[in-house]
């Protein structure tokens, strides 16, 4: 049985991938899920428009795979302007990013994702860029070398964080809009689901998209690579029996999952891994994420990024002071004996005494 790794885990919540460009929604209508963040958008898009202003400068943050890109590309499309994206570590040098800024248009809008990565010296440049629509550039070399202030036209950025307690302060409070997407319930998963289906005309019923929607991790880019995943296996299950179609249903979806190593709520092998490393190497923690990284010789940003958010939201992983903590509901789910129970136990009593 194929299961997948740490670095499939990546690549299921890789950005701007071919598969899921052609079905992004254009309108705030169209975008399924964070009704209050696209209720407060649409106020302010309406507001900006009014006045005639470029739209103010927002911040998205939250878990990856959520959608802040597709709402950047659609407060783009609405105010009929160009868009331009980067990722933060792409932008090493200032130069890098004044030449960006110099290329934009009136109410384009600049959306930098990983903000939190931008080095320090060309973070500066954006404190002018935001705040005053101007930039300094540096002309000419050595002693001859001279700075030219460029006067740049109304424009928006948008950042877009996972980290948001890893920006500066200083570029942090320049950000009118700040904005924190959450996962999705699989309610409306299902329905981000149903609309793939129908552009993507994959043939799928309820059940089917249900049993996707409880393995999706709660995040509308995994739910949708899942369903080609299935489409795949249920495409290759119809050429060998020679048939001309195959509905997805739950037991197919189910067949599927069980080849691709994922389990009833969306936890792969590596996921699976990490908890009984905490169960088995430090009866259950607490214990640092780095120690764990080493362990199961993974990067700390997959862990830190894409799988430990859905294992804390499941209540399995614990955020401590003292590093991670195996909670009793993840011990149950990887079948481990709580060796270490009492102290557990100790643990999250101090714990709740803390929080009252």
């Amino acid at each position: 049985m194929s299961t997948m790794t740490g670095k499939e885990i990546y690549d299921i919540q890789n950005k701007n991938s071919d598969e899921d460009a052609g079905i992004r929604p254009k309108a705030l209508n169209e975008f399924i899920g964070q009704k209050t963040i696209r209720e407060n958008l649409g106020v302010f898009l309406t507001a900006a428009r009014l006045r005639k202003e470029a739209l103010d400068h927002i911040l998205f943050s939250g878990p990856p795979g959520l959608g802040k890109t597709t709402l950047a590309r659609i407060l783009s499309g609405a105010q009929g302007a160009g868009f331009h994206q980067i990722a933060a570590p792409n932008l090493r040098r200032p130069g890098d990013l004044a030449r960006m800024l110099a290329a934009m248009q009136e109410m384009d809008v600049l959306f930098i994702d990983e903000i939190h990565r931008l080095p320090a010296p060309v973070e500066e440049i954006l404190y002018t860029a935001m705040e005053d629509k101007v930039i300094d550039i540096s002309v000419g070399e050595g002693m001859s070398a001279a700075s030219v202030q460029l006067k740049l036209p109304p424009f928006t950025l948008v950042g877009a964080t996972t980290r948001p307690g890893a920006l500066s302060s200083p570029l942090t409070d320049r950000f009118g809009i700040k904005l924190r997407l959450d996962f999705y319930e699989e309610t409306e998963l299902v329905q981000v689901l149903q609309r793939a289906a129908r552009l993507w005309q994959i043939d799928i019923d309820s059940s089917g998209l249900q049993a996707i929607a409880a393995r999706a991790r709660r995040t509308p880019r995994v739910a949708l690579r899942l369903l080609r995943r299935i489409w795949d296996f249920a495409t290759v299950y119809a050429h060998e029996k020679k048939l001309k179609m195959v509905t997805i249903d739950e037991a197919e979806a189910i067949r599927s999952f069980e080849l691709m190593g994922i389990d009833s709520l969306g936890l792969t092998n590596l996921d699976l891994q990490f908890l009984d490393a905490i169960a088995r190497h430090y009866s259950g923690g607490p214990v640092g994420l780095k120690a764990v990284a080493a362990i199961l010789a993974e990067d700390l940003v997959t862990l830190e990024d894409y799988l430990e958010p859905y294992l804390v939201r499941l209540g399995f992983i614990l955020r401590t002071p003292r590093g991670r903590v195996l909670s009793r509901e993840g011990f149950k789910h990887i079948n481990a004996e709580m060796k270490n129970s009492s102290g557990l136990e100790n643990h999250l009593f101090e714990q709740e005494n803390n929080n009252e």
